[in-house]
Formats: structure tokens, C-alpha cells, sequence
């Protein structure tokens, strides 16, 4: 079984934020390892980096949950799972056309949405309301 998360679920589940117990819960309730994409890899450690910027997080406090994460990726917690991107962003085409103009998701969204069936996902995680949408449409579980 393959279970797949977007950067906003893994953000609250590595960093501090509004979100992070219920991730911390759900994550830890997990029997299977969440996919981890080069998708997921860029897009959350530019999020920490971010948050460095906007200062709601220390460059140290960044490094660290950088090396969490990192080091969770070594020991099979987060499951690197490379993707074929031609039919990721085929999909991704796909889904948007379909429906980005009824739901306004983002093309971050779409393509976390369109690597989680590539790579044959049931579930999906995500705090985002309108990608939480488009994963239902695309017929993914979608939890919390």
C-alpha cells in the first residue's frame, strides 16, 4: 500500500504549526512508510527555508528539521519513490484541465496529487482544502 502526503501534511509533521498534532497523530498511526517524491524533497525543504525568511523559524531550527527529515528518508520512514515525470506531468495536464477552474488548485497541488496516482496511492494526507478536493475527484482517500 502506498500512502502519500502533500508539503502542507509533512510541513505540520516536521515543523510547528496550527496543524502539527494532528499530523504528529496520524503519522504516527501510519503501518506503511509515506511516499517521498524529488517533488516532496524541493518543495518542503524550500517551505522550512521560507519559514526561515519570514521568521517563524531559526536558520538552526531549519537545519534541524532538515536533518530530521533526512534522516528519516535513510531509515525508511518517508520512502524515496522516484516517479516517471512525463506521466506525472500527464496526468498533472489532465487533472487541471479537468478541474482547476472550479476548484482553484495550484500546479504544486496538482502535480502532489498526480505523482500520488502514479505512484498507485489509495491515500492521500493534506491540510489543503482545495487539494484535499482534487485528490477526491481523482478518486484518492483523502484523510484528516
Amino acid at each position: 500500500m502506498v500512502v502519500c502526503a502533500d508539503t502542507s501534511f509533512l510541513y505540520s509533521l516536521y515543523g510547528h504549526d496550527a496543524n502539527s498534532a494532528q499530523a504528529r497523530l496520524m503519522g504516527n498511526a501510519l503501518k506503511v512508510p509515506l511516499a517521498f517524491t524529488p517533488l516532496h524533497r524541493h518543495e518542503l525543504r524550500n517551505a522550512f527555508r521560507l519559514a526561515v525568511f519570514r521568521k517563524v523559524m531559526t536558520l538552526a531550527r531549519c537545519q534541524a528539521v532538515l536533518a530530521e527529515v533526512e534522516a528519516d528518508a535513510k531509515a525508511g520512514v518517508l520512502l524515496e519513490s522516484p516517479v516517471a515525470w512525463a506521466e506525472v506531468y500527464a496526468r498533472a495536464e489532465a487533472l487541471s484541465a479537468a478541474h482547476t477552474q472550479a476548484l482553484g488548485t495550484r500546479g504544486f497541488d496538482v502535480l502532489h496529487v498526480a505523482a500520488a496516482m502514479a505512484l498507485g496511492a489509495k491515500d492521500f494526507l493534506t491540510f489543503d482544502i482545495r487539494q484535499k478536493a482534487l485528490a477526491v475527484k481523482a478518486g484518492l482517500k483523502v484523510k484528516p
